[in-house]
């Protein structure tokens, strides 16, 4: 029979005698170790991978032409970062990626938002740009990447366009099926009480939908990497995508993994300021308890 980690640790404390003040000590106590525990076998993971990665390449039992090794990676990242790239500063290429992901990312988030509310709020809309909406949805979004660079070159809107269409759909669908997941009695309840359309989408719909539309943009961030990326791959004159691409043309397995490792470690940034804002935002929502086996 599985119990949690809380239960564990905390089913000792239930006898006569003991303060709320103990309980809450030791649960705290429980939760602490328990961090530490996840914490110890993350960093073992990542450093096992990392060594057993190394010492693969250096006893050749895989081929560092193909493979690289982390030294190697970091090496190139070194060079990178002090001599520049053969297409300019690594900071400069870093940015123009990130710029193009990140105007992507709030222009795909904000409009998929006010789109999905929208038409989930509206039934009879939302049968009428179903289908179309399906159409687009059905279309593999990186075959429009050569699409964008044909009609709006190789500069900066192509690249937006690519990962605002990476964006949108993910957290449209989420934001669309939030909306409808809407308790209905609390609806029913708000409109009982004399509030209008707007004051029930504001005050009982936005805030049942936030959870959806917030797992949307914690790996939307990553489909706006990937947009501009791809749209770099395929034709760009800077930016991480074009490193790569290069790096691929010459066989610099180093130089594919630097930048993959880069691109990687911004997004995770990403993923923890979203974070913060996330429970920054949504305070009124009850703390996760513990629940491992």
């Amino acid at each position: 029979m599985a119990h949690t980690t809380f239960e564990a640790g905390s089913a000792a404390l239930f006898r006569p005698g003991t303060s709320d003040a103990e309980i809450e000590a030791s649960a705290l106590k429980a939760i602490r170790r328990r961090n530490t525990l996840v914490r110890f076998w993350q960093i073992a993971i990542l450093v096992f991978v990392i060594g057993m990665w190394e010492l693969s390449s250096n006893m050749q039992w895989i081929d560092p032409f193909f493979y690289s090794s982390p030294s190697g990676v970091l090496q190139r990242l070194y060079e990178w970062a002090t001599e520049g790239t053969t297409e300019g500063s690594l900071w400069y290429n870093l940015w123009v990626t990130m710029e193009e992901a990140l105007i992507g990312f709030f222009a795909g988030s904000i409009t998929g938002v006010f789109v999905g509310i929208g038409l989930g709020r509206n039934r009879f809309l939302s049968d009428i740009f179903s289908v179309y909406i399906k159409a687009i949805n059905s279309i593999p979004r990186v075959v429009l990447a050569p699409i964008f660079i044909m009609i709006m070159g190789l500069g900066l809107p192509s690249k937006v366009a690519l990962a605002f269409i990476m964006v949108f759909f993910v957290v449209f669908a989420n934001a669309f099926q939030g909306v409808r997941e809407a308790d209905r009695n609390m609806i029913a309840n708000a409109r009982i009480l004399g509030a209008s359309d707007w004051q029930v989408t504001r005050t009982v719909v936005i805030p049942s939908a936030m959870s959806w539309i917030f797992a949307s943009l914690h790996v939307s961030f990553g489909f706006a990497i990937i947009g501009a990326i791809v749209g770099e791959f395929v034709g760009a004159r800077f930016g991480i995508g074009q490193l790569i691409s290069i790096a691929k043309g010459t066989f610099d397995a180093a130089g594919m993994f630097a930048a993959i490792l880069l691109v990687m470690v911004v997004t995770l940034f990403a993923e923890f300021i979203m974070t913060l804002v996330e429970n920054r935002l949504a305070k009124w929502r009850p703390q996760q308890h513990l629940d491992t086996q």
